[in-house]
């Protein structure tokens, strides 16, 4: 008796236990689903012309809104309001990454994939930068003023309001166990075993490299192997394939001033 009664107990755990399990995983699709719903598309074209010269003022940029985060183009003249916070925030130690800091929730599963690929390519990541708000920025570009002077600061840190950080989509990147990705001077860190599958596979994920090699009067920025900026699958599939900076990209879909339709030739006055 006393065994039917235990047996009937752990029978019920069971069915507790499958019972919980299978609303964890319902959950975790439901989660995982919904931010995936969010991959936004590629916006149309509006121009094949290239964004202006990299010039320093403070110009507010076309998208400010927090649901136009793939959208959204930074650079040394176009800027975020002071107040842009963007909304749900997680730590990125919920995508399996240490390091510290915190991005936005709508790249949390793709985050997430992109580290487990790089660990089981022999190739794990850790996060130097994540998330600056305004404030923050401010400290952190004269950090770099302080160390190098106003005008080599500008091509390797963004002026507050201007920095891709304070999107929260922003990631400076390191090797797992690595020091600052930009230490000694010199080092490319796109050489590194964890570098070097970023630069090969990071779009795979949604992520784009925001300041290439070779690309500074384009983009205003130094080359960066480490700076990376989610814009989701499809967008980043669609940036890698163009192989255009994101600057660029970003100019043509949507940035640039809209382009009137070419006005109708008149019809030819007939001649007798």
């Amino acid at each position: 008796m006393h065994q039917t009664r235990e047996a009937s107990h752990l029978a019920r755990l069971g069915r507790l236990l499958l019972v919980a399990m299978i609303i964890a995983f319902g959950l975790a699709l439901r989660d995982a689903g919904a931010l995936r719903a969010a991959d936004p598309t590629v916006p149309p074209v509006s121009t094949h012309g290239y964004p202006p010269a990299c010039l320093v003022s403070d110009t507010y940029t076309k998208f400010t809104k927090t649901a136009d985060w793939s959208r959204t183009l930074l650079d040394w003249r176009l800027r975020l309001p002071a107040n842009y916070r963007p909304p749900k925030l997680v730590p990125v130690a919920d995508a399996g990454l240490s390091g510290g800091g915190s991005v936005r929730s709508v790249m949390l599963v793709d985050l997430r994939e992109m580290a487990s690929a790089a660990r089981a390519a022999s190739a794990p990541l850790a996060v130097e930068s994540a998330y600056r708000s305004y404030t923050n920025q401010i400290t952190t570009f004269n950090y770099w003023v302080r160390q190098y002077g106003y005008s080599r600061a500008l091509i390797g840190s963004a002026r507050a309001g201007h920095s891709e950080h304070q999107l929260g989509l922003a990631l400076d990147f390191k090797s797992l166990g690595g020091g600052k990705p930009w230490v000694p001077i010199g080092y490319d860190w796109g050489t590194s075993a964890a570098g070097h599958w970023m630069m090969v596979n990071a779009w795979k994920y949604g992520f784009v490299l925001s300041y290439p090699w070779g690309k500074q009067a384009t983009v205003c920025y130094g080359y960066e192997p480490w700076h990376y900026r989610y814009f989701g699958r499809t967008i980043a599939k669609a940036i890698h394939a163009s192989k255009q900076a994101p600057r660029v990209w970003l100019w043509r879909h949507g940035n640039s001033p809209t382009q009137p339709s070419p006005s109708p030739s008149p019809t030819p006055t007939p001649i007798d």
